[in-house]
């Protein structure tokens, strides 16, 4: 007679299903990385190297990266270029590019420049279980980031006072810290990380032994080691975000595989974040997934599920999930995210071929307009076993990010790390800031809710913040407006850092068009044209590091 155990340890759970001779290599991070360190500030002599770095995890034959990098000064024209090209095979790649700070005979001018990468791959053949087609094709990745050369005059920004973080509120609580300074919002911020894995899919491991994606099921920590470790950093939340098709113990199809296993294990995932939070006020742990496929797909975060979503079966058609969703239908995602109350957040989002509705790459639907609140605009390297907060393989996504906005979605900017080893939120400074009402508590509901209010930013300095505001409406917000329009970039920096770079970026959401810079000061007035507009904040720090605040959308009458 057989028995089975009513609560299952993590342990069984993960045994039971990683465990069968079907189990394959990890597959899910096949894409190509290309990453660009631009050092803000140059040597006394004005020299310095900009790093490239180039990775394709899983790559099975051999490739060439041809890429090209340019130096844009103040005016928006090229004055500097370098070309070239280096062999891809297994391990990153690294390139060194000098420069001299010289543009022409003499040295260049002071100012904020761009320094910008475009790095195609060729010789990748395709996977056919993934895109439906073989053959060879180009992978190409754009990056951007700003340097000073020189001594740029510094803008001037408005006087704000920082929002107390949480360990501030509950000294205050006490009466152990001083009031708010005047001036002040109304809102406590909260700063982590919402994109990490663990042992229940392919992270978690040993930062000695990780070697990337994991295999799945495998590695040494789960959900409650990284929410203790990410709290033990000083982060105030974090999102373990596990690959929904991973449960079943591959990254493939496994035929052995019970669905029963799967699903509990979900369920303990949820289990374990909802103890974690129960015995740590003041640190919220979430458990979710991140859902679909990066080939041709995109990558999903939702971060408020009780259900596991899936599309895969085992040999007796078993699903390996608690509601079938079919693999790369975002639309229909969408439409179930919106029924459910659940929000999501587009990861790493790529210019083109990923997030397809109706053969439109970010297509846009009003259901995924009511379900997707974040996008990630900066990761750390996925796969940094850094722990000293120093990564400097760093990704930008702005570009795509500004195509969502164009598209029509209402959506905050937030940076994260996506963890695959035992770092959880310690790569980098980067942290994604969530305001709360001062003297809301934490939790999974009320950081949802303030996800939905938008009311985020995302910094590269985890002593940084930035809150914008449009005619004194905070960001996040969506108001119609009568004549004319101030917004504002309000800064500030509890470690010392000052501004080097104000920009204030516009679009219009349905126009499928591209965001412009409309101003570099950090308060602006003007009048907008009729129509509805969106307009967000980017400030770029002293020392390089960048902060985004997340848009408002007025409708100007």
């Amino acid at each position: 007679m057989k028995t089975t155990s009513p609560t299952p340890t993590i342990g069984a759970l993960l045994l039971a299903l990683c465990c069968s001779s079907a189990v394959a290599a990890p597959a899910e991070h096949k894409e190509f990385e290309a990453t660009l360190h631009a050092p803000f500030k140059a040597a006394p002599d004005a020299r310095r190297t900009f790093h490239l770095s180039f990775h394709y995890p899983g790559l099975e034959q051999p490739a060439t990266v041809y890429w090209k990098l340019e130096l844009v000064n103040p005016q928006g024209r090229v004055a500097r270029l370098w070309r070239g090209n280096s062999k891809l095979s297994g391990d990153p790649v690294p390139v060194r590019v000098a420069w001299d700070g010289r543009i022409g005979a003499g040295p260049a001018p002071a100012g904020v420049y761009r320094v910008r990468l475009r790095a195609v791959l060729r010789g990748v053949p395709h996977d056919g279980a993934h895109t439906g087609a073989h053959g060879h094709h180009d992978e190409a990745v754009e990056q951007d980031w700003e340097i000073a050369v020189g001594a740029p005059a510094a803008p001037r920004t408005p006087r704000f006072a920082p929002l107390p973080g949480v360990r501030e509120m509950a000294e205050r609580a006490e009466g152990t810290a001083m009031a708010p300074a005047t001036g002040s919002l109304p809102y406590t911020v909260y700063l982590g990380n919402l994109h990490s894995q663990s042992n229940h899919s392919d992270g978690g491991a040993a930062l000695g032994e990780c070697k990337g994606g994991q295999d799945p099921l495998k590695s040494q920590y789960g959900p409650e080691a990284a929410f203790a470790y990410a709290r033990g950093r000083g982060l105030d939340f974090l999102a373990v975000s596990e690959h929904n098709h991973m449960y079943d113990g591959s990254d493939g199809s496994n035929p052995d595989a019970d669905p029963l296993a799967a699903k509990a294990l979900y369920q303990a995932g949820l289990t374990s974040a909802a103890a974690f939070n129960a015995t740590k006020p003041g640190f919220l742990a979430l458990y979710g997934m991140e859902w679909g496929v990066i080939n041709n797909g995109g990558h999903i975060n939702i971060f408020n599920s009780d259900e596991l979503l899936g599309w895969e079966t085992n040999a007796r058609g078993e699903l390996m999930a608690d509601t079938r969703t079919p693999r790369n239908d975002y639309a229909a995602l969408y439409t179930l995210m919106r029924q459910r109350g659940w929000v999501g957040q587009f990861n790493h989002p790529s210019h083109s071929g990923q997030f397809v509705v109706n053969g439109v790459p970010l297509g846009y639907t009003q259901d995924g307009d009511e379900a997707m609140v974040l996008c990630e605009v900066m990761n750390s390297t996925a796969f940094s076993s850094n722990d000293t907060e120093t990564e400097t393989r760093r990704s930008n996504f702005e570009g795509a990010c500004n195509r969502v906005l164009e598209a029509g979605y209402h959506v905050a900017f937030s940076t994260n790390q996506d963890n695959h080893c035992a770092n959880w939120g310690a790569a980098y400074t980067n942290r994604t800031g969530v305001l709360l009402p001062n003297g809301t508590p934490l939790s999974r509901d009320t950081f949802v809710e303030a996800l939905k209010a938008r009311r985020v930013f995302a910094t590269m300095d985890k002593t940084a913040q930035l809150v914008f505001t449009a005619n004194g409406r905070l960001m996040g917000e969506r108001f119609t407006n009568k004549g004319p329009l101030t917004l504002q970039a309000n800064f500030a920096s509890t470690s010392g850092k000052k501004v080097a770079a104000v920009a204030i970026m516009a679009g219009v959401p349905g126009r499928n068009g591209t965001v412009t810079q409309v101003s570099n000061l950090a308060t602006t007035t003007f009048t907008p044209a009729p129509g509805v507009h969106f307009y967000y904040a980017r400030v770029t720090q002293d020392d390089g590091n960048v902060l985004w605040s997340a848009p408002v959308w007025v409708t100007q009458e």
